[in-house]
């Protein structure tokens, strides 16, 4: 019955997925580091829907956040460059 039941609900889900749609983000020095590390855990339109509300000290949380609460790996010269980018592209005025 679980099986049916997990079954019936990857079959309505399958079409909220096929409709995503690439996130395309400024380009800027940095993107390519964004890409890199960002995009492979979730989308990129986090960056988009936090961007009226994160100044550069909000970006630098963030990215501080990924890497010690979510354990992402990202090296220390890329958290740098990741800030950068989205301060710079992202910031809240």
């Amino acid at each position: 019955m679980k099986y049916l039941l997990a079954t019936t609900l990857l079959a309505f889900a399958a079409p909220a997925f096929a409709d995503e749609q690439p996130v395309d983000l400024k380009p800027a020095p940095g993107l390519e580091a964004v890409n890199a590390n960002c995009g492979g855990c979730h989308s990129l339109d986090y960056v988009r829907m936090n961007a009226p509300f994160l100044s550069a000290d909000g970006w630098k949380a963030e990215v501080g956040k990924m890497r010690n609460a979510f354990g992402a790996p990202i090296a220390d010269a890329d958290a740098a460059v990741i800030q950068k980018y989205l301060t710079e592209n992202y910031g809240a005025n």
